[in-house]
């Protein structure tokens, strides 16, 4: 099997000599990078947000980027290595601000507020301009003097890859048929799309309580097969013990009994409520507990990184920067000015747009800038060199915000701040830091693979405050867009009636009024057509009458008739860390919340470690839906067969970020996500009466699916996925060909 040239094993900083010398100033920053860069990081910010909310988890887009750099570039003329660089700086900056975007600011959405597009915007670019001004003065501590002791693993590789590309290699084919075959099938699978099979295959055993499934889309295909056939198997585990352990012992031991904070008998449940009603919870605290656990065991490196981080920041007053190009910070004037401008603007942002209903004062609004950066730098430094030792896909970026979270609401809880606008307040200032520690690791992976390849950090720095600038703006229209195309109703039955003067506790008018003109259900009597006039909406979170969640309230009837399922936080778009964040901050602001089974889940993830299994990845895969894990564990064994093949042929055995199977599911994983917000597109086209409901889903009429609801239906979607599955283990074991002739 072909691989990529290899760098020399790291060499004291003194001694080490960059691919292209300081001395060289070959073409950099030109007008054509920072466009394609651009472009990348438009494309794979949205397509992060897509397969980060369905999946719960995000891979680094940094390899694929270069990979299609260096092909699109070559094909303009010649391109030089630096610029190739500048690309997948700039590009790759778009996926790391929407990890931790996803992360945290659906929380609004859970903790009853709207998610507004601006407000996404303003806050995605304060968290991930933040992460760049202050990784500057961290750059020649962490990046440069620590080069023998800090890898950044995929920085490294993605330096390999240039390397190769600038010597006249190629790896653009395998990921190029990744994204033509896992294209045409999406297309084929999606059911906002061509809906020509189904697209969850399940099967549901009567009386059972649970429920086997995978949701069959090529991204969870890809992303399984890079994380590996250990963490996929761990994270499947965790649905397994959550779907057919947990869910059928609730239904078996709790008979036709209501249990909190369930609200119609456990008997009648379906596998979906069984889920959002006890797992959720459970989960909540298996995640929270196990995010807190990873960070306690990376407190060493904590406490390291701040002690070396501050000895960096007293020695660089008294030393002189060098100037050599490949010395080159933005100044550091510039740096500290930028960060002040960013939290002037979070200031004014809170103080004079807030979130609608949640209006809190100027002086504490500069509380909450204070906190951002103690936090922020705080993160930043542990981020960077956490992820220098272990990579970008192992940070706890989560753990770090729940830390926040948890500090921020102790504050908060202490001043008496617990009203409804601070949990907006905390929500905001954790999701700015928990962006800016996604960012801060990602810069920290682009600059190493910068020293590498001889690159100008200053350069570099530009690259991807660009970068972030423009990868806000599809973030939040993927953001938004989920969610609106996601939606569902679903009727409330029975009616439950309530007094509007006397709400039960939890329960809030969140407004008289609902923005939208009209919306559908399906009932017992099929397709029902509604209109949505003088229905209010009010939101439910942490009550014993109504399931968390959003319903449309009836005042001339007094009853709750409808249910609002937005998009995110649906079966189809769980995004478990925020649902998470939202329950941290109202558990401690609200004591709202059913602690047994929380603490059932903190027990759990105790009990996990233990075993000595990684407790983060059980309790991911323990909260989101197995459809997500089955389909991943899937990935995860095709690439076990892979490397037990290669075993057997004498082949080096071990995958890396930049081999055929990975470069292949690289284009699995953006061909899912590309088409899958095609098909959000046409959703909201139909929502909007633009085109007509099921236009393009000719598939509906084939003979299979008008059995969907039977085995007949459901195997040719479990077929059609094994044939993705074939064919990644056929470009994973087909040798690369680097001469660009694929």
């Amino acid at each position: 099997m072909s691989t990529p040239t290899k760098l020399p094993e790291p060499a004291p900083p003194a001694a080490f000599k960059p691919y292209v010398s300081p001395a060289d100033s070959p073409k950099e920053l030109t007008a054509r990078a920072i466009l394609l860069g651009a472009l990348f990081g438009i494309l794979f910010g949205a397509v992060t947000v897509y397969v980060g909310l369905r999946a719960g988890l995000t891979v680094s887009a940094s390899i694929p980027i270069a990979v299609l750099s260096i092909s699109i570039l070559r094909a303009f003329g010649k391109a030089t290595i630096l610029e190739n660089n500048i690309v997948q700086t700039t590009g790759s900056a778009g996926e790391s601000v929407a990890g931790g975007v996803i992360f945290t600011l659906p929380a609004l959405i859970f903790l009853g507020f709207p998610l507004e597009y601006q407000r996404i915007f303003l806050l995605t670019l304060i968290g991930g301009w933040l992460g760049v001004f202050f990784m500057i003065p961290l750059r020649r501590q962490l990046i440069v003097k620590e080069h023998g002791n800090l890898l950044y693993p995929e920085g490294t590789a993605c330096a390999d890859v240039l390397i190769a590309g600038d010597r006249g290699g190629s790896f653009a084919g395998r990921v190029f048929w990744g994204l033509g075959l896992g294209a045409i099938y999406t297309l084929f699978q999606n059911e906002n799309l061509f809906s020509a099979w189904p697209s969850t295959p399940a099967y549901n055993p009567a009386n059972f309580g649970g429920s086997i499934r995978a949701n069959t889309t090529s991204e969870y295909l890809g992303v399984g097969y890079i994380i590996g056939p250990r963490i996929a198997g761990v994270i499947f585990s965790g649905g397994v013990f959550a779907w057919l352990v947990v869910m059928p012992a609730i239904k078996f031991f709790a008979g036709s009994a209501v249990v909190y904070p369930g609200t119609i008998p456990v008997s009648q449940m379906s596998p979906e409520q069984l889920w959002g009603s006890y797992i959720r919870p459970m989960g909540a605290g298996a995640v929270a507990a196990a995010g807190l656990i990873t960070l306690l065991k990376t407190m060493p490196t904590i406490i390291a990184a701040l002690r070396a981080g501050a000895g960096d920041l007293a020695k660089g007053a008294s030393e002189t920067a060098s100037r050599r190009r490949t010395d080159d910070d933005i100044a550091m004037k510039w740096a500290v000015a930028g960060a002040a401008l960013v939290l002037i603007m979070m200031w004014a942002m809170l103080t004079f747009r807030p979130v609608p209903g949640a209006y809190t004062a100027w002086y504490q609004n500069i509380a909450a800038a204070v906190f951002v950066i103690v936090f922020g730098f705080l993160f930043v430094t542990v981020s960077s060199r956490i992820t220098g030792l272990i990579g970008t896909s192992s940070n706890p970026i989560s753990g770090m915000a729940i830390a926040t979270l948890m500090a921020t609401c102790a504050v908060f809880l202490l001043l008496g701040w617990t009203a409804a606008p601070y949990s907006a307040l905390a929500i905001t200032i954790g999701g700015v830091v928990c962006i800016a520690s996604a960012n801060a690791g990602n810069t920290s992976q682009d600059l190493k693979c910068g020293f590498l390849v001889g690159a100008t950090p200053r350069r570099q720095q530009i690259g991807l405050l660009i970068g972030v600038a423009v990868s806000v703006v599809s973030i939040g229209f993927a953001l938004i867009g989920m969610n609106k195309a996601l939606e569902s109703f679903q009727p409330v039955a029975p009616a439950i009636v309530m007094d509007p003067e006397q709400l039960p506790e939890g329960v809030a008018i969140q407004s008289k009024s609902f923005d939208h003109s009209d919306f559908s259900f399906t009932g017992g009597s099929g397709e029902t057509a509604r209109s949505a006039a003088g229905y209010w909406l009010l939101n439910s979170l942490g009550s014993k009458r109504l399931p968390d969640g959003k319903y449309l309230y009836n005042p001339a009837t007094r009853q709750v008739e409808v249910q609002w399922i937005q998009g995110i936080g649906s079966s189809k778009a769980p995004a478990p860390q925020a649902r998470l964040m939202a329950t941290v901050i109202s558990g401690i602001l609200n004591q709202r919340l059913p602690w047994g089974l929380v603490l059932l889940g903190v027990f759990l993830v105790i009990g996990v470690e233990l075993l000595g299994i990684r407790s983060l990845s059980f309790a991911v895969g323990f909260y989101i839906s197995i459809g997500t894990t089955c389909a991943m564990f899937i990935g995860g064994m095709v690439r076990w067969l892979v490397e037990r093949s290669a075993r057997k042929a004498g082949e080096a055995a071990e995958e890396s970020e930049v081999s055929p199977g990975s470069l292949f599911a690289s284009g699995l994983i953006a061909a899912g996500g590309i088409v899958g917000l095609l098909g959000i597109v046409v959703k909201l086209l139909e929502s909007r009466h633009w085109l007509k409901e099921g236009q393009l889903a000719w598939g509906t009429g084939l003979p299979w699916m008008a059995q969907a609801g039977t085995p007949a239906g459901h195997w040719i979607g479990v077929i059609m996925y094994l044939l993705l599955a074939a064919s990644a283990y056929h470009f994973a074991r087909k040798p690369l060909d680097i001469s660009g002739k694929e």
